[in-house]
């Protein structure tokens, strides 16, 4: 079993609680647009770190992350992207592939909207963690915690970082 913790959107602002939350994960998975590459390093130097780059992350940070990044995880397919829409929203870049040659867990950023959704069509789970800088327009700074084991995704947890924004 792996123990994940996913974020996205931290737009240079790293809140003390995820330490805590992401206390007891394995792993931290980053959606994009982390805004520094400092940030990203505080994060890698605590779990090891997943990412890729989001469309506000500079040459550093692309030059450490790629845009998509597809792996295994406990023999499940994941694709990672930060600008990936969602089920029957994907964007353009996303939906010849992802029909294709779907992933059994797609993850995006880039809304800043929290979405849980199984697309049924390709059999695929889709995660976006909302966001947890204090950049944009949401409300809550959101968080994800899961588990990955015996290809299936389990435990999944939001968290709210209730402090100010």
């Amino acid at each position: 079993m792996t123990r994940i913790g996913l974020l996205s959107d931290t737009h240079s602002y790293l809140d003390d609680a995820v330490f805590k939350h992401f206390a007891d994960c394995d792993e931290i998975w980053h959606a994009g647009d982390f805004g520094t590459l400092e940030l990203a390093d505080q994060l890698a130097a605590f779990k090891p770190l997943r990412g890729v780059y989001g469309n506000i992350d500079g040459a550093d940070i692309r030059q450490t992350y790629p845009e998509n990044l597809r792996f295994r995880c406990e023999d499940i397919d994941i694709w990672m992207t930060h600008i990936g829409g969602y089920p029957d929203k994907y964007s353009p870049a996303v939906k010849r592939i992802i029909y294709t040659k779907p992933p059994g867990l797609f993850i995006s950023g880039h809304s800043h909207i929290l979405k849980v959704m199984f697309d049924k069509k390709i059999n695929c789970l889709h995660l976006n963690p909302g966001a947890a800088g204090k950049q944009g327009w949401h409300k809550v700074k959101t968080l994800m915690k899961f588990c990955v084991s015996e290809k299936k995704i389990h435990n999944l947890e939001v968290v709210e970082l209730v402090n100010n924004m």
